[in-house]
């Protein structure tokens, strides 16, 4: 595809340079604000911040450099001026893009060296193609980076999964916490790879591109700014006796009879710091027990909607499942919702209409 054509579409310069513009302004807006606009009472991860920052810096970067490239090349050589081009991608752009996929998971930081090692291949093949301008080279880089791809994609799907456990394991209101909206955000990321390696078959992929970056960037910023820091516990030391015997009584006292278990936000390191035990112990009891620490926190809440229905309707009370759900340490309602059918297996409204 001849690019200095599609430069000259007046319509593709003005999407091309609004999501330069774009990704330029989301970069400074995340490096610079440390509150946030979309949901003020979440408290972003810093990490996550600046990794997206980056790679939105890179982006704008990125159409820069293309943008020169065509209008200015560096060399007379159009294909060798093309790969210098996708060298500076894959040396800039790839290694942040995997870097914000990577910081969306909170359970504990995953090194990226390892990945960027993978990638050096493909920089050896492309600076192989620039010497000697064999389009074999180019071939070989397009099927490597397409393994390599789907290589990053199984491990993502692998390590969110990972997450998702972890999450449960550690924490009873997942709200703002969720790992849908990461798989998400890893689809169209791989939507966009899967246009930037296609973006030189012709000019409605490479519009496509432009708009897929658009959503990526609104995306990420949403993402961004509605995920909350989640502080990752340090394993504590423990030997390898058996459980204390008296972690049941202990869950008894402290959670289901105080009625801790109303609290929001209450984490696991939170209710073993109250009854006085190990993070680890703790842990490894609702393991014994077949149980998440979502579960259980979650199974009490739900004993508790149920008392306050039936004392609601014995004390021909108005109310609402809305409100019972809150007064249970609930923090939505779709929360409440999912809970209690994953629990008894029924909705609420089939629930309350039988009882």
């Amino acid at each position: 595809m001849d690019h200095r054509q599609l430069i000259e579409d007046v319509y593709f310069v003005m999407l091309y340079g609004g999501v330069t513009m774009l990704s330029i302004v989301a970069a400074i807006y995340l490096w610079f604000r440390k509150a946030n606009a979309i949901a003020p009472e979440v408290t972003s991860p810093v990490r996550l911040r600046r990794w997206t920052a980056a790679f939105m810096l890179v982006c704008a970067f990125s159409h820069m450099w293309w943008l020169l490239g065509v209008y200015h090349p560096f060399t007379k050589d159009p294909m060798v001026c093309y790969g210098v081009l996708c060298l500076l991608d894959i040396v800039t752009l790839f290694p942040t893009m995997m870097g914000t996929l990577l910081a969306m998971l909170q359970d504990r930081r995953r090194p990226l060296w390892p990945f960027c090692v993978a990638l050096l291949p493909s920089l050896i093949l492309l600076i192989l193609y620039i010497v000697g301008q064999d389009r074999v080279y180019l071939t070989s880089l397009y099927v490597y980076a397409l393994l390599f791809f789907v290589a990053f994609t199984l491990f993502m799907v692998f390590a969110v999964r990972s997450y998702g456990r972890w999450l449960q394991d550690n924490y009873a209101d997942l709200e703002h916490k969720e790992i849908r909206m990461s798989l998400l955000v890893l689809a169209v990321f791989l939507i966009f790879f899967a246009m930037y390696e296609g973006s030189d078959t012709g000019p409605i992929v490479t519009y496509l591109l432009q708009v897929d970056l658009a959503v990526l960037t609104g995306l990420l910023l949403w993402r961004v700014e509605t995920l909350q820091e989640l502080v990752p516990d340090t394993p504590q030391e423990v030997t390898s006796a058996p459980i204390p015997s008296n972690i049941g009584p202990l869950l008894k006292k402290n959670c289901e009879d105080a009625q801790l278990y109303l609290q929001h936000d209450l984490s696991l390191t939170q209710l073993a710091q109250v009854i006085g035990t190990n993070h680890t112990y703790l842990s490894k009891f609702f393991t014994q027990q077949g149980l998440t620490y979502n579960a259980y926190i979650n199974g009490l809440r739900i004993r508790h909607f149920m008392r306050l229905y039936q004392e609601a309707v014995s004390g021909h009370r108005t109310f609402t499942a809305l409100q019972l759900a809150y007064e249970s340490g609930f923090h939505s309602y779709s929360t409440f919702s999912a809970a209690f059918k994953q629990n008894t297996g029924k909705t609420v409204t089939a629930w309350m209409r039988e009882n």
